[in-house]
């Protein structure tokens, strides 16, 4: 797989690999603990070096997931974590970016993943409680203790990626990006051009919608996320159809899948930008690294901009209580 070479110098794979769905999320795991050992270990296999996760992704569990599955080729791989939520019985229970639960959280996150520097470390969201400006120093300091390589931030404005930048350099953003979700194009994308900084989408298969194998009639489990997301009720699937079945005719031309033409269009954007799409499922896996090799002209660029430009697409992104943790 080719690489692409995030802020300050990060060299990772095209494609990365977000780990969350494998500890929670999308409802019950088609494979045990082992099996997903296997799908990471797979990734790394087929080249991809740039592994997604959070401590509060199980919480905990995800963090030692990636841990022991990559602990054999630790040295050939860049793993990203982040903190920022406080986390109580089990659960999140809001936010913390104070410098000392920082600092926590990096200890307890090398020991889950067992190793010795987080090469990423980002804010998982914005705490309006705690100056980025602290937030930037306690990362800065400790990548001067060896603990951390990169500082990151996730679903963060233009305005706090630039005073975050100013104390400490910013290595990449992350937030949803993708055909469906265009909410960094208008601010966050030229900052980060303007920066030299790079940008990590998440969800950048819209969770699934934009593979096409999830229409209306879809059920989800009861602990599928899906569920309390605006943009996956029944009425808003069917409304949003017309970008899926507009990607999968241009998928069909090229002898692609819907999902590699989404990822394909992600990637001709700019060559800074390196999504991390998640899966269970070593087949899908290999679907979503085989979009590195898909080339889209600049005229079917320019149809899946223009359609995905006309089109409404019905439903916020997330409800309005995690609506209220982006873009600050």
């Amino acid at each position: 797989m080719h690489t692409r070479t995030l802020g300050q110098g990060l060299e990772v794979s095209a494609l990365g690999l977000g780990c969350m769905g494998m500890s929670q999320s999308y409802g019950p795991n088609p494979g045990s603990r082992q099996d997903m050992i296997q799908v990471l270990r797979s990734a790394a296999d087929s080249g991809i070096t740039f592994f997604d996760t959070a401590e509060v992704y199980g919480p905990y569990v995800n963090e030692e997931l990636v841990g022991e599955a990559l602990a054999p080729v630790r040295d050939q791989v860049v793993l990203a974590t982040k903190f920022g939520w406080r986390i109580e019985n089990g659960a999140s229970a809001g936010l913390d970016s104070r410098p000392e639960q920082i600092r926590r959280v990096a200890d307890a996150s090398l020991r889950r993943l067992r190793s010795d520097t987080i090469d990423l470390f980002y804010q998982h969201r914005v705490d309006p409680e705690v100056p980025i400006e602290e937030v930037a120093g306690a990362v800065g300091e400790l990548v001067q203790a060896g603990k951390v390589r990169h500082f990151g931030l996730s679903e963060a404005s233009a305005v706090t990626i630039r005073r975050a930048h100013a104390v400490h350099p910013v290595t990449a953003v992350q937030s949803e990006y993708s055909l469906w979700t265009r909410d960094p194009e208008p601010e966050v994308l030229p900052a980060l051009a303007e920066l030299g900084i790079g940008f990590v989408p998440f969800s950048p298969l819209g969770k699934g919608f934009l593979t096409g194998t999830v229409d209306a009639t879809t059920p989800f489990a009861k602990d599928d996320i899906r569920t309390s997301i605006p943009r996956f009720t029944q009425e808003n699937r069917a409304a949003n159809q017309t970008l899926v079945d507009h990607v999968a005719t241009l998928a069909k031309n090229k002898n692609a899948t819907s999902g590699q033409i989404a990822l394909a269009w992600l990637l001709a954007q700019n060559p800074w930008i390196v999504p991390i799409p998640g899966t269970r499922r070593i087949q899908r896996l290999e679907e979503n690294a085989g979009a590195s090799q898909v080339a889209l002209s600049a005229d079917e660029i320019a149809d899946l901009d223009g359609v995905a430009t006309r089109l409404r697409i019905h439903g916020d992104r997330y409800n309005a209580l995690h609506m209220g943790f982006v873009g600050r």
